[in-house]
């Protein structure tokens, strides 16, 4: 739930990672802390943060073969290349963890949505778009989208709630070409991931990507994790219906059982029942076997 490694000085502590300042460099610790609705909650998801860090390495290196032209932070994941002041903790830094480039984040969260679903259905029952994107008529919940759309937000601190913005916003806030780049870079991953997925048996519902600016040159780099479960709702492809929520890999599990019990953010977070942890840590080892093709060896 929570690393403690005094070598390494004080991290700072986001919704998931722990992140530490080596320098040159950071040092990303996935936890097995969940969030939802901008809340963490009590309990932690085990290996949870394992498969965000294997799934994030997948697809980094994934974008790296095919797609030319889209840096990222990422260093290395192999522990034995880590920094000497990193090794007295390897043996819980192995598997959960990522040395990468510092990066200037960007204050936005860059979503793209191929289905409608969540928060972006909930918008489009009530005005018939999303983030300023008006979409068709008589679409049903989880219905495919006639194409990928970007749906920017606001990114807040811990227990604040992001803020869906339109493109037009966005450009107040991130100049406008850099604005148009990271549109179509995320449009761009997002088209050629969901198919990918979809051979592994998995659509890709949305996905949230993070940029940040390279402090020495302004350079645009994609940073933090990369479709993952925590980033992204997966559903099983082959029990896709749309007019309806879709069995998930990804932690709407949690969120729809605290939405039964009535908790949206507010108070005190719940703890969760012993079969909920099992399932959704059942859920997040399957997606990363899905779609690596590899057993996991947590």
């Amino acid at each position: 739930m929570e690393s403690q490694f005094s070598r390494l000085g004080v991290p700072k502590r986001g919704k998931v990672r722990d992140i530490y300042d080596l320098g040159d460099t950071l040092l990303l610790v996935a936890t097995d802390r969940i969030s939802a609705f901008d809340a963490i909650l009590p309990d932690g998801i085990p290996g949870k943060g394992y498969v965000l860090t294997q799934l994030s390495l997948f697809w980094f290196e994934w974008l790296s073969k095919m797609m030319d032209g889209v840096p990222h932070h990422l260093l290395t994941a192999d522990i034995n290349c880590f920094p000497e002041q990193c090794l007295p903790y390897r043996e819980i830094l192995d598997g959960r963890s990522m040395v990468v480039r510092k990066a200037k984040p960007l204050p936005v969260e860059c979503i793209v949505r191929g289905y409608i679903s969540g928060s972006g259905w909930k918008a489009y029952r009530e005005g018939g778009a999303i983030a300023g994107e008006k979409l068709p008529e008589k679409l049903v919940e989880s219905s495919r989208l006639p194409d990928p759309i970007f749906t920017p937000s606001t990114k807040g601190e811990i227990g604040v709630h992001d803020i869906t913005i339109s493109f037009n916003e966005m450009t107040a806030i991130v100049e406008k070409s850099l604005s148009e780049e990271i549109r179509e870079i995320c449009i761009r991953i997002y088209k050629k991931a969901s198919c990918l997925a979809e051979e592994k048996g998995i659509i890709i519902a949305d996905t949230k990507m993070e940029f940040g600016l390279d402090p020495a040159t302004g350079s645009l780099m994609l940073i933090d994790e990369l479709l993952t479960p925590d980033s992204s709702r997966f559903w099983p492809l082959a029990a896709y219906a749309p007019g309806r929520g879709q069995p998930s890999f990804d932690k709407q599990y949690v969120r729809d059982y605290l939405l039964s019990i009535k908790w949206e953010g507010k108070g005190p977070a719940p703890h969760l029942p012993q079969a909920v942890i099992e399932q959704t840590s059942h859920r997040y080892f399957e997606a990363l076997e899905r779609l690596t093709g590899v057993a996991s060896a947590w």
